[in-house]
């Protein structure tokens, strides 16, 4: 097959779920309600947090972070997909894809180490609640934040550099929602094999460790709250970790599935499906999840509403 020049004026042409449906209009219009309820949900979880002094805590300063995350990722990218499916244009230069690839990637490492955080956060609060103020000091939670962002913006620029200095085929059509690597590895005209092994080896160093430090920060949670002997803080601590644990096991699913499970199990299709969850649907359920079942979140909400209500009619 021939090599496209792949410089700073070439392209690609992204094939999305948009158009592999048989409804198209019908994913738009879902797509299009759930981007609207991540950017609605979001922005009122950060204003709650942000305006609100009883949330000025660790766990709603992290909690703040992952609304940030979330909503900066589902931005990256469903206006692009809707505006080409609009448009029926569904190119994207190199650089807009090795900066979507870029983006996408730190967002999601920062996701992945964040929630690791969390746990530990919650841990800490259930666990060893006199040392709590002590261990998660501001200074130690907005290190946290940092390491987060830090280490995925360093992961996230080598693999899209490394990414994108092979020679792509003529066939620029990538079959994905987004510029992800293993989609942009089928259009590679040279011998990835090493590549995609590190590609995964990195991947299961990613994500395993923080996955493996919330399971024991839940288990060591779980085995606290069992031996509480009150009625109401042991079922406060499990609305809580529960919430939390929905939402891990969404982003671990859909990342285990992109990046440690070999590409062979993967179709296009599924891939898709996939990108969909973590980058749209995700993003839309995660303040539903954490605010929904949080009086102090929801007590907060109705503070803004009830001083918009007073502004508005003075």
């Amino acid at each position: 097959m021939e090599h496209w020049n792949s410089t700073l004026g070439s392209g690609f042409i992204l094939m999305g779920i948009l158009n592999d449906s048989l409804s198209p209009e019908l994913i738009c219009a879902t797509v299009t309600v759930l981007y609207m309820l991540a950017l609605t949900s979001n922005c009122l979880l950060l204003l709650a947090i942000t305006t609100d002094a009883r949330l000025h805590v660790p766990m709603y300063l992290l909690l703040g972070q992952l609304s940030l995350m979330d909503l900066l990722f589902t931005s990256v990218v469903t206006p692009k997909a809707f505006m080409d499916f609009l448009l029926s244009e569904n190119t994207i230069s190199f650089v807009g894809c090795a900066l979507q690839m870029f983006l996408a990637l730190t967002l999601g490492g920062a996701e992945d180490l964040l929630l690791a955080f969390m746990a530990y956060d919650r841990y800490v609060a259930i666990c060893h609640p006199l040392n709590y103020m002590v261990l998660m000091r501001p200074r130690v939670c907005w290190l946290m934040v940092a390491t987060s962002w830090i280490l995925a913006s360093l992961s996230a620029i080598v693999y899209t550099v490394y990414t994108m200095h092979y020679p792509f085929c003529k066939a620029r059509e990538i079959s994905h929602l987004l510029c992800e690597i293993p989609p942009l590895l089928k259009l590679v005209c040279a011998d990835t094999s090493i590549y995609e092994l590190t590609v995964y080896v990195m991947g299961v160093t990613f994500l395993i460790p923080p996955l493996v430090a919330i399971l024991t920060s839940y288990t060591l949670i779980l085995l606290t709250v069992l031996h509480m002997p009150s009625n109401e803080g042991r079922q406060k601590a499990l609305v809580t970790c529960s919430s939390h644990l929905t939402v891990v096991g969404m982003f671990y699913g859909a990342a285990t599935f992109m990046y440690v499970l070999p590409s062979s199990l993967h179709s296009p299709k599924q891939d898709n499906i996939v990108s969909v969850f973590y980058t749209i649907v995700t993003p839309a359920l995660n303040p539903l999840i954490y605010s929904l079942r949080n009086k102090e979140v929801m007590g907060a909400l109705r503070r803004i509403l009830g001083r918009y209500m007073l502004w508005t009619h003075s």
